[in-house]
């Protein structure tokens, strides 16, 4: 069988985000056989998003009457080379955001690289929180940074994640006075000067608000998509939209809205009750055509799960652990949607 009666199969092959066979698309970068292996490399983006993993399962459920091994291999073309990229060997950079404090969103950004992480993906968590940095103590790490010979810091890893944070550089109860321009620099210094290796994703934590740290995210680095999170009641949803259109002025793609505390089952009386509303995260993402990524319920699990540093994310036995994984699931399928169609484009 060669090259163009293995595309012939590929046809049957659907991308339902896009619309479209993955030949048709141009999703099929390269077809190669020999003897009796056929390499195949796809355009996407997002490693172990399980609409992607559905497709590459796809591809390999055609081919299967054929005889031949089938060897997959994953790559898009956003236009970027490594030169070009502050992250050079990262495949995918995602900034968690909200446009306040107080709604859960480091915890948001916790569990979905922790949730990255336990599907098998290679993950960084970057705490970008330079004035109040507390991602070491929400997964237990006190180990502090190495360095090479050349002086670049080696993070340390917890949960099959590679950490960076101001918290290893700093005293435990020490204040971070520093005006704007400071916080510019050592962000930058703490991106380009750590040995990050090989990541398919890194989640960045950034502060709440518009400020500072988020336009240097935003003017460094090439953003994949953002996750903006909010709280259901109306003045988060108030200032969340400030996130939105902050994201929306860089040119930088919403993956979705994820709604954190929303209903409180009662433990005694089994009832559900809205403390902080009900349905205003999707309300939201509606009402901004942006994709709504879940809801977390309002569960004392997340509290103790992040005083103790265990991700609520890795209990497999609890359902809001499956809140995490559903977002987490979510996130990647929709960074592959994105950097698919970003190759179609480029085409």
């Amino acid at each position: 069988m060669d090259a163009d009666a293995i595309l012939d199969r590929l046809r049957q092959v659907e991308d339902p985000a896009l619309g479209d066979d993955i030949v048709s698309l141009g999703l099929v970068n390269e077809v190669e056989v020999t003897g009796d292996e056929v390499h195949i490399s796809l355009a996407l983006g997002a490693p172990y998003s399980p609409k992607e993993t559905k497709m590459a399962n796809e591809v390999r459920e055609v081919l299967a009457d054929t005889g031949l091994d089938v060897d997959l291999s994953a790559k898009t073309d956003t236009g970027l080379t490594g030169d070009e990229q502050v992250f050079p060997n990262v495949e995918n950079v995602i900034a968690v955001a909200s446009g306040k404090g107080g709604v859960g969103k480091s915890t948001m950004a916790v569990n979905i690289a922790a949730g990255l992480s336990d599907m098998g993906a290679r993950v960084g968590l970057f705490d970008a929180d330079v004035y109040g940095p507390n991602v070491p103590r929400m997964v237990d790490a006190d180990e502090p940074p190495g360095a090479t010979e050349d002086e670049q810091l080696v993070p340390p890893t917890k949960y099959g994640m590679k950490l960076m944070s101001m918290a290893f550089l700093v005293g435990e109860d020490d204040p971070v006075i520093w005006r704007g321009p400071m916080v510019h620099k050592v962000l930058t210094q703490l991106w380009e000067d750590v040995e990050w290796g090989h990541l398919d994703y890194m989640v960045i934590d950034l502060p709440p608000g518009t400020g500072d740290t988020q336009l240097t995210l935003l003017q460094t680095v090439p953003v994949t998509g953002s996750v903006i999170v909010t709280t259901p009641q109306e003045v988060a949803l108030d200032d969340a939209r400030k996130g939105l259109e902050m994201f929306g002025k860089h040119d930088t793609v919403v993956l979705g809205i994820a709604e954190n505390m929303g209903s409180f089952k009662c433990p005694d009386c089994g009832g559900e009750h809205a403390i902080f509303g009900e349905g205003g995260g999707q309300k939201f993402a509606d009402a901004h055509d942006m994709p709504f990524l879940g809801s977390v319920p309002l569960d004392p699990k997340v509290r103790t799960g992040g005083d103790e540093g265990k991700p609520v994310v890795l209990d497999h036995d609890s359902e809001t652990g499956q809140a995490f994984r559903d977002i987490t699931e979510a996130v990647a399928d929709n960074i592959g949607f994105v950097k698919r169609q970003q190759h179609v484009d480029s085409r």
